[in-house]
């Protein structure tokens, strides 16, 4: 895989796949750069760096960092009270990198994604997320619904975010801050599938002020990923 952006190609530098990145390709000016300093990159022309990665968002600086190293979900669920997104059929790349980049600033555990109909992790996706998927850890599943199963019985709550649902109550309403939480997100267009949405202990929405009908699925990330980290945040804060 060849990763390009800055943020993107330094994050490959320094986070898992560190020591399987190959050749770094960088303009003379992006190779001035300290963090560029003792990589050794091959100097090229902008031309060059677009042509290696086939993007034109490339900012001077592209590298090789092999296979993306997917992670295993019930290696999130193992974690300590962890707090898990999972995304039902998320198909645009950039909403994709996005929530990625919001759990990881949020310090969630990992994403979890399924194997088919669904965007997974690209360069696209890397340079959407800043360079944040090479740090939070992002596992693939055969089935959405089967995830949410295993993780309620490894004592996670499962809440899906679902505003056109007459059963959602409010985002800030459940109590995240006990247990391991899982959010789960629907795709663009329709939402959570019913199945999954079955699969959710609750269903959870942001509140509607306006005229359209909802909130983009990555700002809703950002919102809810917030308040759940706010509450866990408290209730450390308050702890003996």
């Amino acid at each position: 895989m060849i990763v390009y952006g800055r943020n993107p190609v330094r994050e490959a530098l320094r986070g898992r796949r560190a020591k399987q990145v190959g050749e770094v390709w960088a303009t003379a000016q992006t190779a001035r750069e300290p963090w560029l300093a003792n990589v050794g990159a091959r100097i090229v022309t902008g031309e060059e760096v677009e042509r290696r990665c086939g993007s034109g968002s490339h900012q001077g600086v592209c590298a090789d960092a092999g296979a993306y190293p997917y992670a295993s979900a019930d290696r999130l669920l193992g974690a300590n009270r962890p707090l898990i997104v999972a995304l039902d059929q998320i198909q645009d790349p950039q909403n994709l990198g996005s929530i990625c980049r919001t759990a990881e600033c949020a310090g969630a555990a990992g994403v979890v994604i399924p194997e088919r109909r669904a965007a997974e992790v690209t360069p696209s996706v890397c340079k959407a997320s800043a360079g944040a998927v090479e740090h939070l850890s992002v596992a693939r599943v055969r089935n959405v619904a089967d995830f949410l199963a295993d993780a309620r019985g490894a004592d996670c709550w499962c809440y899906g975010a679902s505003a056109a649902d007459d059963r959602a109550v409010a985002y800030d309403a459940p109590d995240y801050a006990g247990s391991g939480v899982v959010l789960v997100l629907g795709s663009e267009g329709s939402g959570l599938r019913p199945r999954v949405a079955k699969a959710c202990d609750a269903l959870i929405a942001l509140p509607q002020r306006g005229r359209i009908e909802s909130l983009g699925v990555s700002a809703a990330a950002a919102a809810i990923l917030y308040e759940i980290l706010q509450q866990r945040q408290g209730s450390l804060d308050n702890s003996p």
